[in-house]
């Protein structure tokens, strides 16, 4: 299983990486502020019954 993911910023494009946290669940939704350009992003993990880790992020 993965411990990290990555999605793309929806405000500046920039790669970011995040730690996934397996024991909040394998449907996740959270906002994080972006540490390049500071807008909100709702983050969605989701894992699939491979183990597989899917990140996205949306405009807050």
């Amino acid at each position: 299983m993965q411990d990290e993911a990555a999605y793309v910023c929806d405000s500046c494009g920039e790669e970011i990486v995040v730690p996934v946290d397996l024991s909040a669940g394998d449907d996740q939704q959270y906002v994080e502020d972006c540490p390049v350009c500071c807008c909100p992003n709702v983050v969605h993990v989701r894992v699939d019954d491979d183990g597989r880790v899917e990140v996205w992020a949306e405009a807050e």
